[in-house]
């Protein structure tokens, strides 16, 4: 038989590894009687760990959420995600990426030796985004609650340009939370203009109570990540335009970055929805991927691209020498 504390923590992982456990069958895992597993059970208690005492033909044994956090037990590839989901972590939330920090030392301490090795072997730099919008924690918090209960929120909302201290609460049905580039937003159904929004989470400022409880409504999309994405590519930048690029839409989508929503059309082409901060600039863009565009608007975009074209032809030359430019300069 294993030494009291060995089987202790072999009980402890069982009981975290599913949700229901019968009696018989820990006693028969751990090679012991069901008398020393209820007393393994009440030990797991007075180190605060909820064991719940199922009840059933068997009868058995859960573990539950309790009112502290108890001392966790990792297996060999929990402990190496954690530590690497803390290196990397950049929440944008005030205090909790300082708590992420001395979590990643608390976990690296009592990791065994090979563990230790494999994790400083992954040293990952994680370079936050540069403007990066910080949350107050217990916001986000009451936000996120607002969504898994499905229940009205009610928030005071500061606009970019201020002068709205005089407005009623906004009231909105919350569906998603989400991180898009340096922020946090929230994704929800706004019942005064009725019509889907996005909020961002650093400029609200939740009431209490909530409102009612909802139904939730589909999303006008597959996804909220899809939505997401499409919404803001096309209103983040000054100038957005549409083209069809004769490439497949995977080769596009791998250089495109965030700067694109692509979606295929055929084999060979796709549509592309782009934003840039000059028309120029955007057809410039466009003419980065070395195929052919069909330019399908707006007219500023056409516009800007027989300009660079022209441009592009007058450097060029007739015998590719640089023409003189018509100006004399």
């Amino acid at each position: 038989m294993s030494s009291p504390s060995a089987r202790l923590l072999s009980l402890l992982s069982l009981l975290q590894s599913r949700r229901d456990w019968p009696g018989g069958t820990l006693a028969d895992r751990l090679g012991v009687s069901d008398r020393t597993v209820r007393r393994d059970v009440d030990r797991l208690r007075e180190l605060g760990y909820p064991v719940l005492a199922t009840k059933g033909p068997d009868g058995g044994y859960r573990l539950e959420a309790g009112t502290s956090m108890p001392p966790l037990l990792f297996d060999d590839e929990q402990a190496v995600a954690v530590t690497v989901a803390l290196q990397t972590a950049a929440t944008g939330v005030d205090g909790l990426d300082d708590a992420a920090l001395r979590a990643l030392t608390t976990v690296r301490q009592v990791m065994p030796a090979r563990l230790r090795a494999r994790v400083d072997a992954l040293q990952v730099t994680a370079v936050s985004r540069p403007r990066r919008i910080a949350v107050d924690a217990e916001r986000l918090l009451a936000v996120g609650a607002a969504v898994r209960s499905r229940e009205v929120l009610r928030f005071d909302y500061e606009s970019t340009g201020g002068g709205e201290a005089d407005r009623p609460p906004r009231r909105v049905e919350p569906h998603h939370l989400v991180t898009w580039g340096a922020r946090w937003y929230l994704v929800g159904w706004d019942l005064e203009r009725a019509d889907w929004r996005t909020f961002r989470v650093d400029r609200m400022t939740p009431r209490t109570p909530t409102g009612p409880r909802f139904t939730p409504r589909p999303l006008p999309a597959d996804d909220v990540a899809a939505w997401i994405a499409e919404r803001f590519t096309a209103t983040r930048w000054p100038c957005t335009g549409e083209a069809v690029l004769h490439a497949d839409a995977a080769s596009i989508t791998r250089w495109a970055g965030g700067q694109a929503v692509v979606e295929p059309l055929a084999a060979d082409r796709c549509r592309v929805v782009a934003g840039s901060w000059s028309w120029q600039g955007l057809a410039a863009w466009l003419g980065l991927f070395g195929c052919d565009v069909d330019v399908v608007g707006p007219a500023e975009l056409r516009d800007a691209t027989r300009e660079l074209a022209d441009r592009y032809a007058r450097a060029a030359g007739p015998d590719g020498d640089r023409a003189p430019h018509p100006t004399g300069a």
